[in-house]
């Protein structure tokens, strides 16, 4: 279903707008903030908005105070609470078997997994790309030194703004004991082919171990581990409409049972350590069940995948709809592609393959400057700078010094889109 829809609609598909406003209203801040100040909050790479749900449900599960590792009833009900959570996290995944690590962050969770495999599987070399998160390159540059073994990385593509499957391939081979690829950068949006990634790696070494960093992807489109079957992979619900304090990773079997951190008593594949957190996985629930809630408005089915799939679907094609507008524009305000004194980075004309963020620059001020601009008009953005440890080294391999990263969500209107393309052309006028 998501592939087909996806190809019908290059430009995207707007939610009808009594839907539109249903999904407003299920999340909170979206049109103020916590003062109750107008604002358009676009920094949602950066930590998205709340699912009303998730923040209730976060509340009343944490407030409890039993222990899940008794037998009482309502140690039981929190029992359930988690095991519904780990089905959950494989609908998102579409994922059998394997282990759900829930950690304090999905970048403790990619340093934990890096190491296990690392650290136990032979090899001469380690693969990853520019683009990553620092939580992956910064754990798969510790580990080569650590353990001895080069470390190849694969450059990006400043044309799509991403990595070709090519570039990553050619770096893989019999000796490679580990490639760690992010699905979707957080300073250009664009997609990796991870489809092609997978199946062409494994074409060179059949048991090559891959993990994944989908913690900016996730929220915006959809993952198949049926397709692209990895040994790895994290999201973070704080970027997936639900808490901070949670990350969330699902580990393959036999990465599974590679040595770890663990408690001496527990099964060879088990990952946690210490009492769980119940509400983290109470949250992802929630987070799961709207999506399905907003599926059940596009497909008559009920299986809770196949809701899933056709929720996260027609957040990419509403989010695809909202990119195209930013870029070109529409009947009520003019895009940033033709805005005067604005520049669009990484610009890649297939929307398919872009999630929604997007870098850009003005002639007239530094992207700093742009971004207390845009505080000034109720308009949050976050600059991305050569002098950051989680920019430089992308923006490096664009010849970027630095860009002003927009990244709305899927509970923006195309109003929300027209309202801050009219701020944009102020600054870019006005500086």
């Amino acid at each position: 279903m998501g592939s087909e829809l996806s190809s019908k609609h290059p430009h995207g598909l707007a939610f009808p707008d009594a839907l539109m406003r249903e999904v407003k209203a299920r999340f909170l801040q979206v049109d103020h903030d916590h003062h109750g100040r107008e604002r358009l909050y676009f920094d949602n790479a950066g930590g998205s908005f709340r699912l009303k749900a998730a923040a209730e449900r976060f509340a009343q599960v944490d407030a409890i105070p039993d222990n899940t590792e008794r037998i009482h009833a309502t140690a039981v009900e929190l029992q359930q609470i988690q095991a519904r959570g780990c089905d959950d996290l494989r609908t998102i995944l579409n994922a059998t078997g394997g282990s759900v690590y829930a950690s304090l962050t999905a970048s403790g969770a990619m340093f934990d997994m890096v190491r296990a495999v690392a650290e136990n599987v032979p090899g001469t070399n380690m693969v990853t790309t520019v683009l990553e998160h620092p939580s992956a390159f910064d754990a798969m540059s510790l580990y080569a030194q650590r353990l001895g073994r080069e470390l190849r990385v694969a450059k990006s593509n400043p044309v799509t703004g991403g990595v070709d499957v090519d570039e990553i391939v050619r770096l893989v081979d019999k000796d490679t004991c580990l490639l760690n690829v992010i699905h979707a950068s957080n300073i250009s949006g664009a997609k990796l082919d991870m489809e092609a990634i997978v199946r062409r790696a494994r074409e060179i070494k059949p048991d090559l171990y891959i993990l994944v960093d989908a913690v900016q992807h996730a929220p915006h489109g959809l993952i198949d581990l049926q397709k692209t079957p990895v040994d790895g992979i994290n999201l973070a619900p704080y970027k997936f409409f639900g808490c901070r304090g949670s990350g969330l990773s699902w580990v393959s079997e036999r990465a599974a049972v590679l040595p770890h951190h663990k408690l001496a008593g527990k099964k060879p594949g088990y990952w946690d350590l210490g009492s769980a957190s119940p509400w983290q996985f109470a949250v992802l629930t929630e987070i799961v069940d709207y999506v399905c809630w907003l599926g059940s408005h596009f497909t008559d089915a009920t299986d809770r995948r196949a809701l899933f799939v056709a929720g996260i679907t027609h957040i990419e094609l509403h989010e695809r709809a909202l990119l195209s507008a930013l870029l070109d524009g529409n009947a009520n305000a003019i895009g940033m592609r033709k805005m005067e004194g604005v520049n669009v980075f990484l610009d890649y004309e297939d929307l398919s393959k872009r999630d929604l963020i997007l870098g850009i620059g003005f002639d007239r001020i530094d992207c700093t400057q742009a971004v207390v601009e845009y505080a000034k008009r109720g308009v949050t953005v976050y600059e991305r700078v050569a002098s950051s440890i989680y920019s430089k080294r992308m923006l490096e391999s664009f010849g970027l010094t630095g860009t002003v990263r927009v990244s709305p969500l899927h509970c923006h209107s195309m109003a929300d889109i027209e309202k801050f393309l009219r701020i944009t052309r102020e600054i870019a006028q006005n500086g």
